[in-house]
C-alpha cells in the first residue's frame, strides 16, 4: 500500500489545484432537516468575526421578511392562490408558483399534500432511488413532484437570491461556501449534498459534520476562555439531535507536544447513521392526541390530510412543553374537516405529565451502559422514511460509548477508556431542558464518581443551537485559511471492499481496506498488494462496506469482516471499456482511493502496467429495494453448478441457436433440466444468469424461426427473472431490452406474447422510463380502444401491465378501471382469474418492488374493493385480490378506512379464505412462500425474494 497525501485534481467534485483567488466572504450554510441557516465572515474585517445572515422568505399572504433562519419546507402555491396576488420576491421578475421558508411551512398545514418536508433525511434513505421526483411523498395529483436533492437545491437557491440580492458584488457562486451535513450521512447522500449545491449554482463547496461544526462554534464563542476550561486527556461528547436525524461525536483533548502546554482537537469517532430526531417526537405526541381524540369521538382513525395536521399542531405542542416554562396543560386544535370522519372543530388538551411519558420516557429512558437498541423495523411509517427502529437516544448513547470505549488511545495508553468530561449539545430538540438533564443524569450513572474523580461532565454552552452549525461552518471556512483553532478530524470510518464471502455468513465476509479511519482529507491509498484481474467490457460489480467501529485496520489490510460492525454502501459498478475498440481482454488492476479536501470518497481502478485510470462511481440506483438482496450476495450463494455442467448447459444452447443446430425449441429446457438433474425451477441464481449470458450472445439464433425466438424469448426472460437479486443485474435488463424492445424478428403471435412475458418477469429491474414506454403501448388495447388479440396475448397483456409498479398512478387507475369493466362482461370469462389477479396486483397496498407512494390512492381502491365483494365468484384469485388491495401496511395514507377492512375481514371470514388472508388485512405483515409465488405470478429463483 501506498499513500498520496497530495490534493487530487481528477475528482469533479474538487476545487482545482489552480484555485482562484480567495473570495471575500466565507460562508457557512446549515441545511437542516426542519431549519436552514446561512453566516458568514467578510475577511475584510480586522479582527474578523462569524455574523448571521437574515433571508427573505414569504412569512404569509403578501408579506415577505428576513428572518435569521429559513424553515426547510417547499410549498407549492394552489391555482387560487398564486392567481390572487403577485408572489414576487424583491429580485424576482415573476411569480415562481412555488415558495420556501416559513409560508411553506404553515401553508403546509392547510394544504398538507402541497408541501415536501424533511428532504434531508430523504436523501440518506438507502432504500430510494434519491434522485427520483417522488416529493412530497402522497402529495396531491396536481402538484409538481421533486426529487430530495431538488428540495435541497430549492432551499439552497433561496439563501443564495436572497444573499445576491443584499450582496450584487460579490454574489454567492464567487464566495467559499461551507455546507454542513450529519457526521453519519453515507457517501452517496454526500455526493448528493454537493450536487445539490450544483444545481444551484455554487462551486467553490466545501463540507463539514455538524457536530464538528458545532464545537467549532463553541470556540468562537469562547474564543478567550476556551483553553482555560479544555485540559489535554479529556473527551468532548457532541450530542447533536436535530429535526431528522441523531448525531453522536467524541472529540479526544491531546497536547500538541511532549513538552507543549498547547493543546489539540481530535475528532476520533462519529456515531452510526440514525434517522431519529424532532420529527419522531412530533409523531409521538400526535399518537398520544389521536389516541384521546378516537376515545372522544368513537372513531377508529384520523383521516390521513387530518393525521398530518395533526402533526404539525404536535410540533408546537412538543416546543411549547419541553420549554423551561412550560404550561401545565397544552391544548391541541384541529381545524373543521366538515363531513369527513369527524366532522367540527377537534380539541384535546394534553398534560406536562403525559408529554414526559411520551417524549422524556419514551426517547429518553434511564438505561445501562450495557444496553444495546433493539433492531427490527420502526413502528413509525407515516412517511416512508427508514426511522430508526429503537427510539431510544440513551439506548444508542449507550452502545456509541461502548463501541469506541478506546477510541483515540494508543494500544499502550493505560488513560481510563472513553469517558466524557465535556458535554456539548446541538440541534433544535436539545434546546429542552428536560431532554439536556436526562442524558446528564445518564451519563452521571454509567461513569459513577467511584471510577472517575471528575463527577458530572461538564456542560459547553451553546446559546444559539439554531445558528451554531452555521456559525461553525464559517468559522471552519476560516481554519481552511490557515486562522482560528482547528480541529484535526480523521476520518472517522474505515471503508472496505468485499472480496470473498456474503454478508448473510457472519464468518465468511473477506474484505480490504481502501481507506482507513485514520485518513485525513487530501491522502490518496494505493492498493498493490492486492491486484485484481478485470475483464474490459463486461460489468463488475465492487461490494463495499464502512465501519465506524474498525478504525485501527490499515489501507491495504486483508480483514475478516462482522456485518454487525461494519454496514453496506451502494456498490461501485461499472464496465471498463477502451474507447471504441471492442477488445475483450483481462487486465491487471489495481484500486486507488482518496479522502477528498471536501469531505467525499473517490475510487479508481488503475491499470497496473499502462496506468490508466478509471474512476468509480457509486451505483446510486442500486441502493433501491430491489438490489438489497443483491449486495448481500444471497441470489448467488444459493448453489454452485461445476464447470462441466455449465458448458454443457452451453452446448445445449448452441445446439438449438448456434448455426447449424440439430436441437429443436422444444426439446431445449428438457434437455437442460437432464443436464442438470433437476426441475429447471430448482436452478440456481447463478446457472440462470449464466444461460442468460449465453443466449444473448447467440441472439442471432432467434431469427432462425418463429418457434426459435418464442424459446429464446422465453428462456431469456426465464433466466433474468425478477430482473434484480444478484450482482449487476440492471445492467443485464438494460442489455435486454437494447436486444429485444421493438426488434421482434417476427410478427407471429407467439412471439409477441413471449416478448410480454418477458417484460412481465423482469419488470422489477426495469427503469421508470422503460415501463412508462411499454405501459403507453398497452393502455389502448386494455380499455378496448384498438382491435383485440387473441385470449393468450391478451391474458399475458394483462399480466405485464400490472407488473409496471413504476406506472404513472394515472395509468394505474385506467387500467383498473378498466378491468373491472372487462370482469362484469360474459365475453371476458375465461380472462376473469388473470383480470382478478391483475386488479389485485395494480391495487395492491403494498407493491412488489415499485416505490411506496406509487400506490393507488386508498378512495380509488375502496371502490374497487366494493366492486370485487358484489362478483358472486369466490375462488382463490379473487381473495387473493381483496386481500392485496385491503392489506394493512401502517401507513394511513395508503391504508383503507376502519370502516372498510371490518366489511372487508367480515367478506373474507364469509367465503371460508384463508386465515392469513384475514390476518394480512387485519393486523399487516409478510406473504407466505406460496402467496408471493401467486403475486409474482411465478416461481422465483432460489434465495431470491420479494423486496417486500
Amino acid at each position: 500500500m501506498t499513500v498520496d497525501p497530495r490534493r487530487s485534481s481528477t475528482s469533479p467534485n474538487l476545487v482545482s489545484d489552480d484555485e482562484p483567488q480567495p473570495s471575500r466572504y466565507v460562508i457557512g450554510i446549515d441545511l437542516g432537516t426542519t431549519n436552514s441557516a446561512l453566516c458568514f465572515v467578510d475577511t475584510f474585517q480586522s479582527p474578523w468575526h462569524v455574523e448571521t445572515f437574515r433571508i427573505h422568505q414569504w412569512i404569509d399572504v403578501g408579506q415577505y421578511e428576513s428572518r435569521e433562519t429559513l424553515p426547510s419546507f417547499h410549498y407549492e402555491l394552489t391555482s387560487d392562490e398564486a392567481s390572487s396576488r403577485d408572489w414576487k420576491l424583491p429580485w424576482q421578475t415573476e411569480s415562481p408558483g412555488h415558495c420556501v421558508g416559513i409560508f411553506a411551512r404553515d401553508a403546509g398545514m392547510r394544504h398538507p399534500g402541497r408541501r415536501v418536508a424533511s428532504a434531508k433525511s430523504w436523501l440518506s434513505h438507502d432504500g430510494v432511488d434519491r434522485t427520483a421526483e417522488f416529493l412530497p411523498w402522497h402529495g396531491d395529483a396536481d402538484v409538481t413532484r421533486l426529487s430530495p436533492v431538488d428540495a435541497s437545491s430549492r432551499y439552497l437557491a433561496q439563501m443564495q437570491s436572497a444573499w445576491d440580492h443584499a450582496h450584487p458584488e460579490h454574489p454567492l457562486d464567487e464566495q467559499d461556501v461551507v455546507i454542513t451535513l450529519p457526521a453519519s450521512f453515507d457517501e452517496v447522500a454526500r455526493e448528493l449534498t454537493v450536487l445539490a449545491a450544483k444545481k444551484t449554482g455554487l462551486h467553490r463547496v466545501y463540507l463539514i459534520e455538524e457536530p464538528q461544526a458545532a464545537f467549532y462554534a463553541w470556540i468562537d464563542a469562547h474564543a478567550h476562555s476556551w483553553h482555560e476550561l479544555i485540559a489535554a486527556g479529556q473527551m468532548i461528547l457532541v450530542c447533536d439531535i436535530g429535526g431528522g436525524t441523531t448525531d453522536f461525536t467524541l472529540i479526544r483533548v491531546q497536547r500538541a507536544g511532549d513538552d507543549s502546554q498547547q493543546v489539540q482537537f481530535h475528532r476520533v469517532a462519529v456515531g452510526k447513521h440514525l434517522i431519529l430526531g424532532g420529527d419522531n417526537l412530533d409523531l409521538a405526541i400526535a399518537k398520544l392526541a389521536e389516541e384521546k381524540l378516537l376515545g372522544q369521538t368513537g372513531a377508529s382513525s384520523l383521516a390521513a390530510d387530518q393525521w398530518e395536521r395533526l402533526i404539525q399542531v404536535a410540533r408546537m405542542a412538543k416546543e411549547a412543553m419541553l420549554a423551561p416554562d412550560r404550561p401545565e396543560n397544552y391544548t391541541l386544535s384541529l381545524p373543521s374537516q366538515g363531513s369527513r370522519l369527524i366532522g367540527g372543530a377537534l380539541q384535546v388538551s394534553l398534560s406536562a405529565a403525559e408529554i414526559d411519558a411520551a417524549i422524556v420516557d419514551g426517547f429518553f429512558p434511564r438505561v445501562e451502559l450495557s444496553a444495546k437498541p433493539v433492531v427490527g423495523e420502526s413502528g413509525f411509517r407515516e412517511f416512508g422514511l427508514p426511522y430508526a427502529a429503537d427510539p431510544a437516544v440513551t439506548r444508542h448513547l449507550a452502545a456509541f460509548l461502548a463501541d469506541h470505549r478506546r477510541s483515540g488511545l494508543a494500544d499502550d495508553d493505560s488513560s481510563s477508556a472513553v469517558r466524557p468530561s465535556w458535554l456539548l449539545f446541538n440541534g433544535g430538540v436539545m434546546a429542552a431542558p428536560a431532554l439536556r438533564e436526562r442524558i446528564r443524569e445518564s451519563l452521571s450513572r454509567w461513569f459513577p464518581p467511584e471510577d472517575a474523580a471528575d463527577g458530572p461532565p461538564g456542560l459547553l454552552d451553546a446559546p444559539r443551537l439554531d445558528l451554531a452549525v452555521a456559525r461553525g461552518a464559517a468559522y471552519y471556512a476560516m481554519v481552511r485559511r490557515g486562522e482560528g483553532v482547528k480541529i484535526a478530524a480523521n476520518l472517522g470510518r474505515s471503508y472496505y471492499m468485499q472480496v470473498a464471502g456474503t454478508a448473510n455468513d457472519a464468518e465468511s465476509v473477506q474484505a480490504i481496506c481502501l481507506i482507513p479511519g485514520q485518513a485525513e482529507a487530501g491522502q490518496r491509498y494505493e492498493i498493490a498488494e492486492h491486484p485484481l484481474e478485470l475483464q474490459l467490457g463486461e460489468p463488475v460489480q465492487f461490494p463495499l462496506w464502512v465501519s465506524s467501529t474498525r478504525l485501527a485496520d490499515q489501507a491495504g489490510e486483508m480483514v475478516s469482516l462482522n456485518p454487525n460492525e461494519a454496514s453496506h454502501l451502494p456498490p461501485i459498478c461499472t464496465a471498463l471499456g477502451q474507447g471504441k475498440r471492442r477488445e475483450v481482454k483481462t487486465i491487471r488492476v489495481v484500486i486507488q482511493s482518496e479522502l477528498s479536501e471536501i469531505g467525499t470518497v473517490a475510487m479508481w481502478c488503475v491499470d497496473a502496467e499502462t496506468r490508466r485510470r478509471w474512476q468509480l462511481d457509486f451505483d446510486i440506483r442500486s441502493t433501491l429495494e430491489t438490489d438489497r438482496e443483491a449486495h448481500a450476495g444471497s441470489g448467488e450463494a444459493v448453489g454452485i453448478v461445476d464447470e462441466e455442467t455449465t458448458l454443457a448447459c452451453r452446448g445445449a444452447i448452441e445446439r438449438t441457436f448456434a448455426r447449424g443446430a440439430d436441437l429443436a425449441p422444444n426439446r431445449l429446457i428438457a434437455t437442460l433440466q437432464d443436464i442438470t438433474q433437476v426441475k429447471r425451477d430448482a436452478w440456481p441464481p447463478s446457472l440462470l444468469r449464466s444461460m442468460w449470458q449465453m443466449l444473448l450472445e447467440m441472439e442471432a439464433g432467434r431469427r432462425q424461426s418463429p418457434q426459435h425466438e418464442a424459446r429464446w424469448l422465453n428462456l431469456l426472460g426465464y433466466c433474468l427473472r425478477p430482473g434484480y437479486g444478484v450482482a449487476v443485474d440492471d445492467w443485464r435488463v438494460s442489455q435486454t431490452w437494447k436486444t429485444v424492445f421493438g426488434k421482434l424478428a417476427f410478427a407471429a403471435p407467439q412471439s409477441r406474447t413471449e416478448s410480454l412475458i418477458l417484460w412481465r418477469r423482469i419488470a422489477g429491474g426495469m427503469t421508470t422510463g422503460q415501463q412508462l414506454q411499454l405501459v403507453a403501448s398497452l393502455l389502448n388495447p386494455l380499455q378496448g380502444k384498438a382491435a383485440r388479440v387473441d385470449n393468450s396475448e391478451l391474458t399475458e397483456s394483462w399480466r405485464l401491465a400490472a407488473s409496471l409498479e413504476r406506472a404513472s398512478l394515472n395509468d394505474k387507475i385506467k387500467l383498473g378501471r378498466a378491468a373491472l369493466v372487462e370482469l362484469g362482461r360474459k365475453k371476458s370469462e375465461s380472462i376473469r382469474p388473470t383480470l382478478l389477479w391483475s386488479l389485485g396486483r395494480i391495487g395492491s397496498r403494498q407493491p412488489v418492488y415499485g416505490p411506496l407512494n406509487g400506490v393507488v390512492p386508498r378512495d380509488e381502491a375502496e371502490r374497487w374493493l366494493s366492486a370485487l365483494r358484489s362478483f358472486s365468484t369466490t375462488d382463490k384469485s379473487h381473495q387473493l385480490a381483496i386481500t392485496q388491495l385491503a392489506r394493512r401496511t401502517g401507513d394511513r395514507h395508503v391504508d383503507i378506512s376502519g370502516g372498510e377492512r371490518a366489511i372487508t375481514i367480515n367478506y373474507l371470514q364469509s367465503v371460508d379464505a384463508s386465515e392469513h388472508f384475514v390476518t394480512l388485512v387485519r393486523d399487516g405483515g409478510r406473504l407466505s412462500g406460496d402467496e408471493e409465488l401467486a403475486v409474482f405470478g411465478e416461481s422465483l429463483p432460489l434465495g431470491i425474494r420479494l423486496a417486500r
